[in-house]
């Protein structure tokens, strides 16, 4: 087959700097949270558990809006989600700034990471469509805005934090997402032609005769699976902050391990991807997830400063390529006129997982008090992950619809 002109072109490169961009600002949402999330404690007079309800709430928005805008990208496009997206967040930083409870809060965030939500898989799912041979990078690096996003704002924020508490964090987000946002969204207007799509469409059937099974049943196998390797995911992730403050390092301590962690991520996103162009999209992800569970292991017998730099880097490194692979595997196998709304679903449930680990962790802890039995739960639900990608790579060779008949 012969790839079409407008695949891997200059276009879709530029097209893929503007979404990476872009990424970085629609992102923050779903870290700011994180940065805050001591401050919001101490100021409420709430345990662990209550002051981790705004991060999952946030992912709950994050994981629905992922594929209501996938479905809005595959109909309305690109452009009108981001701007449509970008108003709902500035509006969500807003009221979250004046929010007078923990409840009210909470609520907010729902909505504010609706918003953020097309920051990544929406954006993932339109660039993956202007790229056939360099898909794997091409996601990698589109799917890099949101740990960019997680390695830049938390530092940056943490001054704003300090200097006048985590209300102005909000208001100062809320200018910042309408600045950037919407002139960059105007620049992805164009749409890919119908018979690029064509061509993408008859390289999917073609490797079909090599699926573990039918679209349908593995876009659900592929989301029981990042629901595991996601609540492992979000142990470091989401409590890095508050971990640091309890053994007397401080947030900002913790918001350079959390930055330190998601440049490791963004390292590990760039070269999963090009692993993918060579080995496609399950090696990818069963290579990363076995990677991820042996970095959360570091973090059981290590708690000193130096060492927990180190391990989080480890960790960062380990798992950054994990979720786009998921992508990937949807795109191989996966009708390209369905990208948005595929592709959206499987994010969608890895962000649920994120969702229940960072809930599940705060809970965890607050029932123990430490973190110690939250890493060891994060490592058995990254062995349920790392299950069911191996059973899909040993029925792959059955062809269609073998997955689901066993």
């Amino acid at each position: 087959m012969t790839d079409h002109p407008i695949l891997d072109s200059r276009y879709s490169w530029t097209r893929l700097a503007i979404t990476l961009l872009i990424g970085v600002f629609a992102n923050v949402g779903m870290w700011a949270v994180i940065v805050v999330m001591p401050a919001v404690q101490a100021e409420f007079g709430i345990d662990r558990a209550e002051a981790s309800l705004p991060y999952v709430l946030t992912m709950i928005g994050f994981a629905i809006g992922n594929f209501a805008i996938g479905q809005a990208v595959d109909r309305w496009g690109v452009t009108r989600a981001l701007i449509g997206a970008a108003v709902l967040s500035a509006v969500s930083y807003g009221l979250a700034a004046a929010s007078g409870s923990v409840f009210m809060l909470s609520l907010v965030h729902f909505f504010l990471g609706f918003g953020t939500a097309v920051g990544f898989g929406p954006l993932i799912a339109d660039v993956s469509l202007w790229f056939q041979r360099r898909r794997g990078i091409a996601v990698a690096i589109a799917a890099s805005g949101n740990y960019l996003s997680g390695a830049i704002w938390p530092v940056l924020l943490s001054g704003v934090l300090s200097d006048h508490g985590w209300r102005a964090v909000f208001l100062v987000l809320a200018a910042l997402t309408l600045v950037a946002v919407v002139p960059l969204a105007l620049l992805l207007r164009p749409k890919v032609p119908q018979d690029a799509l064509t061509a993408q469409e008859n390289a999917a059937v073609a490797r079909q005769a090599g699926a573990p099974m039918k679209p349908a049943p593995l876009m659900w196998v592929l989301g029981l699976a990042g629901i595991g390797c996601c609540v492992a995911m979000s142990m470091p992730q989401v409590h890095i902050v508050s971990f640091c403050v309890d053994l007397g390092f401080g947030p900002a301590v913790g918001a350079e391990m959390l930055s330190l962690m998601l440049l490791g991520g963004v390292v590990s996103r760039l070269v999963s991807g090009l692993v993918a162009d060579k080995l496609g999209g399950v090696w990818t992800l069963l290579i990363g997830s076995i990677l991820q569970c042996g970095a959360l292991f570091l973090f059981l017998p290590f708690d000193g400063l130096v060492s927990l730099y180190l391990v989080s880097a480890a960790f960062g490194l380990a798992q950054g390529g994990i979720v786009p692979a998921y992508a990937l595997v949807v795109r191989e196998y996966m009708p390209a006129r369905e990208a948005g709304t595929r592709v959206g679903f499987v994010m969608m449930a890895t962000i649920m997982g994120m969702a229940l680990g960072g809930w599940m962790s705060g809970w965890i802890y607050d029932v123990s008090g430490s973190y110690e039995l939250a890493f060891v739960n994060g490592i058995a639900w990254n062995a349920l992950n790392i299950a069911i990608m191996g059973l899909i790579l040993i029925r792959a060779r059955r062809g269609p619809g073998a997955l689901a008949a066993a």
